[in-house]
């Protein structure tokens, strides 16, 4: 048996002129959940697309249980499921028959098959919505019915592409209720890209940031945070038209400070708390009205934000198609 579930070597992709995956190397082990991060547009999802197949790379290689995905594609494909980020039902089809298609195309045995929906459609806590039609389902419910299909042929690793966008913080969460279980119980390693950096910190293992298309960080979340270096991060969330003259107050006391969406923030350095009470004398005496100041340890957010100079967007143009994760496996 492999070592690692899926080994990435010296990946390149190139569009004409454009260098979408540049030089990647990346090893997942056995059981782990996995989170590639990265801008709008950093390769994340290109890199996914080859992992699954369904692009060749410009050179290197990638292995799924040791089988190379270009000499053996689709013994590699069935060691894998998919949950694309576009959530693909059936709506005219209940959650029973969304699984049977899905399994019928994998060419599972009835008895298997049977077996495999039931047990899909409890992990996914669905089991009472069996006979319901799809199209009734709330988008929480959708992603966890997509989510099992993914699992119908017993795929020893599944690929998630932004598994949660959309959901509401309590749908996000039984999405990682899913995917815990799915990791621990069922022992599947899982390779996911998130726009959401609180739920790479939830969930993940460990951390690949991706830019530009290099791996420019790769660790646990806590080895993450010690990599940048800060002790403490000062934060201020103010309106947008004044966020400049924030950030001008904190140049003044000698931080450095990055302008988001609307919060100005800086690593607080020595003397944190003194630094606090300058800024807010200085904002005082401008006259800068803000919404909150306040101070804490380094989150993946300010991780992300050192070392990629921006905020995670929504991904656009940039992922693994809706269909086209079903062209895996026994599926020819």
């Amino acid at each position: 048996m492999a070592e690692y579930a899926i080994e990435i070597e010296h990946l390149v992709k190139r569009f004409d002129n454009l260098t979408a995956v540049n030089d990647v190397s990346l090893n997942i082990r056995r059981g782990e959940i996995f989170g590639l991060l990265g801008p709008n547009g950093a390769g994340k999802s290109t890199t996914l697309n080859m992992v699954l197949g369904l692009l060749s790379p410009t050179s290197g290689r990638v292995l799924v249980n040791g089988t190379d995905m270009h000499t053996n594609p689709y013994a590699a494909r069935n060691e894998m499921g998919i949950v694309t980020q576009e959530t693909v039902v059936e709506p005219e089809l209940t959650a029973e028959q969304n699984l049977m298609i899905f399994g019928r195309l994998y060419h599972i045995p009835e008895p298997e098959l049977r077996k495999n929906i039931d047990f899909a459609l409890g992990l996914a806590d669905l089991t009472s919505f069996r006979n319901a039609y799809a199209g009734t389902f709330s988008g929480g419910m959708k992603r966890r019915l997509e989510t099992a299909k993914s699992l119908m042929h017993a795929p020893s690793v599944i690929l998630l592409d932004e598994p949660t966008t959309g959901l509401d913080i309590q749908n996000r969460t039984k999405i990682w209720d899913l995917l815990r279980d799915i990791n621990k119980n069922q022992n599947v390693t899982i390779l996911l890209t998130t726009q959401y950096l609180e739920e790479a910190d939830q969930l993940c293992d460990r951390i690949g940031i991706i830019d530009h298309g290099r791996l420019i960080a790769l660790g646990t979340p806590t080895e993450l945070r010690q990599k940048i270096g800060m002790n403490s991060v000062i934060e201020i969330s103010a309106d947008r038209e004044v966020l400049q003259k924030v950030a001008d107050v904190f140049r003044k006391i000698g931080l450095e400070p990055k302008i988001l969406t609307n919060k100005v923030v800086a690593p607080a350095g020595s003397a944190a708390t003194k630094k606090i009470e300058m800024l807010i004398k200085e904002l005082s005496a401008r006259k800068v009205q803000i919404h909150n100041i306040s101070m804490h340890e380094p989150t993946i957010d300010d991780v992300f934000l050192k070392l990629t100079g921006s905020e995670v967007r929504d991904t656009t143009g940039d992922y693994v198609g809706g269909r086209a994760g079903f062209m895996m496996g026994r599926v020819r």
